[in-house]
């Protein structure tokens, strides 16, 4: 049922609102300070690589440094809490996968993925076949086998140091141990503000080496903006009158929400379709109660600064699995954008049921980010728990090994160990028991439940696709490259897509 809408800026916030470039092309000039920001120390993206006096307007995702500041929270006095391992590896670890700096054309995207993990460097991979027979052991419900052979593992991975492969699977192997002892929600909680300034910190650091996490910003929002430009477009050439210039986001994992601080200037700057009013709804899990108090009050905020009616609600996990779209307040007239990615497919017990109730809201446009590497199978329904297993193991080794040339030099072991402790463990652990939980599901993948649902593909802009190539430019770091297939926009890692954008309509 669609309702009125109403406006809630929570003007009276104190916090220090997001701050996030615009768009790619804000990266290459200083944007003039407002009243209100001009003796705000600018934080840029990155120290390590050398920038031009045009590229001092570079910024993270949020004003982290104000935000830790208004907590009341120092360096000195938040200690990281890293797993298990006293010291840090100093030694160069070889390059897991074969390097292809002179590279031009896409990867290929094969069909799906063997257990090709690379031996190079020596040192045996007996730990990987471990680790696959404790999954075989936990999908057949033989757990006291599993913890036998999680005991030998614990000899073999101490802590998450050495080469990619092995820092990945010391994550897996601990996923695995807090998956039998049932402790995997309690490990992945932010209870305090110690704790989310923490998760902030690793935020700001992997958005500062590498272009992962803004490359999945980018191009979200610019698909949001290109369809409610589009509909404005479409409705101002037909004798129909315009709808209300609201639109609507539905997204199912909103993080810390800074993507919408970059989504609300251009809104403000651009005047996108004259809207004026932004309604956010983030379906959320039982245990954010602390950084969904930040999202809203620091958004607000943001909104109230830029004059724009600004209204974000909240939607629990467990209530959305039970009523789906349900749970969701739609209002008539406003314009629905949805954004999904692989963290809802996976809660869900059928994606078919979930794609056809998105048909009856008909929303503008469905924007799809698959930020776990386009893995056969997880991103769709559930498939073998080992296959899945086996996919993220691949992925995440990947990931590991980029984020090792992104942070080439000194400092780079820290700056590895803050962003995997607290930025790609908790994706690890929640991907394992999502995985474990769904096995034997619906087989079906997103892309077959979308287009068994009458939805099409619509093609992203060129300007997402300049986007893209100007953040993989600036970032430096040689391996990364950006590629397309049929509609889809791909961030790859030498030959394997790392994140992948699309845009769907009904």
């Amino acid at each position: 049922m669609r309702v009125p809408a109403s406006s809630d800026t929570n003007s009276n916030s104190n916090l220090v609102c997001f701050n996030e470039p615009t768009s790619v092309l804000d990266l290459r000039r200083s944007p003039s300070p407002s009243p209100s920001t001009a003796e705000e120390k600018p934080l840029l993206v990155s120290d390590q690589f050398p920038l031009d006096d045009d590229d001092h307007g570079m910024r993270c995702s949020m004003d982290w440094d104000s935000i830790m500041k208004e907590l009341d929270l120092d360096d000195d006095n938040l200690k990281p809490n890293f797993p298990s391992s006293p010291h840090f590896s100093t030694a160069a670890d070889p390059p897991l996968l074969p390097i292809f700096p002179d590279q031009l054309h896409p990867p290929e995207f094969p069909a799906g993925h063997g257990y090709g993990f690379n031996n190079e460097g020596g040192g045996g991979l007996d730990f990987v076949e471990d680790l696959i027979r404790v999954v075989n052991y936990v999908d057949s419900d033989e757990l006291q086998l599993a913890q036998v052979i999680l005991s030998r593992l614990n000899q073999r991975l101490r802590s998450p140091t050495g080469r990619p492969l092995e820092r990945a699977a010391f994550y897996f192997k601990e996923a695995l141990g807090s998956l039998i002892t049932g402790t995997n929600r309690n490990q992945n909680r932010l209870s305090s503000w110690s704790d989310i300034v923490q998760k902030i910190r690793a935020i700001k650091e992997f958005s500062g080496v590498s272009p992962i996490p803004l490359f999945s910003h980018f191009t979200a929002n610019q698909a949001i903006l290109d369809s409610l430009t589009r509909q404005q477009q479409h409705q101002s050439s037909s004798s129909s009158s315009s709808s209300p210039p609201f639109a609507h986001v539905v997204d199912f994992e909103i993080g810390f929400g800074a993507q919408y601080a970059s989504l609300m200037r251009e809104i403000a700057e651009k005047s996108v379709s004259g809207i004026r009013f932004l309604r956010v709804t983030a379906v959320v899990t039982e245990d954010s109660a602390v950084e969904t108090r930040l999202v809203k009050e620091n958004l607000a905020q943001f909104a109230a600064d830029l004059e724009i009616q600004f209204q974000i609600e909240f939607v629990l996990m467990r209530t959305f699995e039970v009523l789906s779209l349900k749970s969701i307040r739609f209002v008539d007239g406003e314009r629905t954008v949805v954004l999904i990615s692989p963290v809802i497919l996976r809660r869900l017990n059928g994606i078919s049921g979930f794609v056809y109730d998105l048909r009856r809201v008909s929303p503008e446009v469905v924007v799809f980010v698959d930020s776990e590497g386009c893995w056969t199978g997880i991103s769709g329904g559930a498939g073998s728990f080992q296959r899945e297993f086996v996919s993220g193991l691949e992925f995440y080794t990947t990931v590991f090994e980029s984020l090792d040339a992104a942070v080439a030099g000194g400092g780079g072991d820290l700056v590895k160990k803050i962003i995997e402790t607290f930025v790609l463990r908790p994706k690890i652990a929640s991907a394992v028991e999502t995985a474990a939980n769904k096995r034997g599901g619906e087989m079906m993948t997103w892309q077959e439940a979308f287009c068994a649902a009458g939805m099409r593909m619509v093609p992203l802009s060129q300007f997402v696709d300049f986007q893209a190539e100007c953040l993989v430019e600036k970032a430096q770091v040689r391996g990364f490259h950006v590629a397309k297939r049929q509609g889809e926009l791909f961030l790859c890692w030498h030959e394997r897509p790392l994140i992948a954008t699309s845009a769907w309509r009904f």
